[in-house]
Formats: structure tokens, sequence, C-alpha cells
């Protein structure tokens, strides 16, 4: 019994016309009717009772009937599957990211690969960093973008964009007027800032600490539009990122440039260190690299 003579032989239980069969299924009658013989031999039973030169389905065909059906909608069903890992131009790719990021560098990453490849999907997560790399990691997403670099030794990271990070302080603070300011200039203001799991934060922990202070934090959020808007309404500072902030800063609070060293952040593409598990996550993966410039920087 194979694929092939199952298929024939539900087509044969909807007409139960052996000639009207074989030109649907483009068989000879002869083959036709060895096939759905060795059907019956394997079972033991016949699968259909002929009256008067025609078959007609009996109980013991009803049950292959039903079965065979259930297994030929799994079979089809993983094919669709396999075939739709196995196309780079078509399926599905899960990316997990650091929410800032779904401001500008997803969106332009997507946009450019989907201009060569317009049958690839997506599905979209933003996330803490820690939560990207759990993402990653487990496999629930192909690929994630992130800040920092994790410390975990089961994920491949490539670094792709550089990010400067600005102070963002409400309209009236004392520092609204300055082009730029230093780190230090701050050691005495309340922060608003995000929770520890966030890349984000965790940046801006260092860059306190490389003043010589440790950032009193009035208030923590999940949420960079939350934490902008907290600021807009006065109630303290943050670290966040320029180029989304820049593009649209909320009234009532402005961006003044922070001139320490480490005021910026890498960007990168992790994955888990083992083959990814479809061909459309892989082309999605090296169209990133490919797209690096001599930098090994996304231009």
């Amino acid at each position: 019994m194979n694929l092939q003579e199952l298929r024939w032989f539900v087509a044969l239980t909807e007409s139960e016309n052996i000639t009207a069969v074989a030109v649907e299924m483009h068989v000879t009658q002869p083959t036709l009717s060895r096939a759905i013989a060795r059907l019956e031999t394997g079972f033991g039973v016949r699968l259909f009772d002929r009256r008067h030169n025609r078959l007609h389905l009996n109980r013991y065909g009803e049950i292959l009937r039903a079965h065979a059906l259930r297994a030929l909608s799994e079979v089809d069903s993983a094919h669709n599957r396999i075939s739709t890992l196995a196309d780079p131009n078509e399926g599905t790719v899960s990316l997990c990211f650091l929410h800032s990021l779904g401001e500008w560098l997803v969106p332009e990453l997507i946009s450019r690969y989907r201009a060569e490849h317009p049958k690839v999907r997506f599905e979209l997560r933003g996330a803490a960093a820690d939560s990207v790399v759990d993402d990653v990691r487990a496999g629930r997403s192909d690929l994630g973008f992130v800040a920092p670099e994790p410390s975990v030794d089961d994920l491949v990271w490539t670094p792709v964009a550089t990010e400067p990070v600005c102070l963002l302080v409400p309209v009236r603070h004392r520092l609204a007027r300055r082009k730029t300011v230093s780190f230090t200039e701050v050691a005495e203001d309340d922060f608003v800032a995000l929770t520890p799991e966030y890349g984000l934060r965790q940046l801006t922990d260092r860059l306190a600490r490389a003043a010589g202070f440790a950032p009193r934090i009035a208030f923590s959020v999940t949420e960079v539009g939350t934490m902008r808007a907290m600021i807009a309404a006065g109630v303290g500072v943050g670290v966040v990122p320029a180029p989304s902030a820049a593009a649209d800063p909320p009234e009532g609070s402005v961006l003044v440039e922070l001139r320490d060293r480490d005021a910026w952040r890498t960007i990168g593409m992790i994955r888990a260190d083992r083959p990814l598990t479809s061909s459309v996550a892989e082309g999605f993966h090296h169209f990133i690299l490919d797209t690096l410039d001599t930098s090994g920087l996304v231009p």
C-alpha cells in the first residue's frame, strides 16, 4: 500500500465507477483494479461489494475511507509545511527585538528585504533585552536584534548598527538650553528609566558608573514611550535612543546631546548557535549579513 493507491481508493469511493476514476487519475483500468485488489489483500477483507458490474463501498471500505482521508490530509499538510520551510522566497520569519528598534531599524530592514521577496511574511515582537535573548535561545524567534551583546555561549552575535543615546529633560530643566552635557551634571536628578532587564537601562547604569554616581531611579517603566511622556511631564530626566527620540521628541521635553565617550550602543543580530529551522529565515539572515557595509554596520 502506498499513498498513490490510497488516493485512487478515495477517488473510487466517491464515484464507485472504476472506468471514470481511471480516466480522472490518468491510470489504466487494469492498474487501478490491481491496486484495489492489493489493498483488499492487505486488509484481508473486501472493501467494495460487486453488484451488477458496479462497485459499492461496504462497511470495511467506509472505515478505511475515513482513516485514509485523515492520513492523506496529514501528509498534504506536512508536504505544504516542508515546501514552505524549504522555499527561501515564501514563508514566515519570526523576529524579536528591543521596542525602540521597532521605530527605525527593523522596519527599514524589512522594507528592503520585502522589496526583493514580497511573499515573505514576518511575525514581530518587541520586548526587553532579556526576553529577546530568551526567545531566540528557546527557538520561539528565528532572529533577534538586541543591545548590549548577551553574555551567553549558545548565541551568535553580529553587530549591525550603532545608535547614539541622548539625555531627555523637561523643557524647564536647567540643562534644557544646553547643546551638550556630561552625564555627571545629572548626578543629583531624579531619573525615569526602564526596568533593569532592558538594555537601555543597563546602558544608563553604565554611564552613571563611569560618571561616578548611582542614578536615583524615581520611576521605573517598561516602555520608552511612557518614559518620554513622564519626562515631558517634568518628573525627571532619562537616557533615550537618539534616532527614535530625535524624530519626534514629546512636547514639553528637550533632547540634549551627551558628550560622554560611552553614550552610544552597538545593536547586534542574534541567532541560536544551531542551524535555522527554515530556508526563509536563513535567507533573511544572509540578507542582513550581505547588507552590512565595509565597517560591518548596516548603512
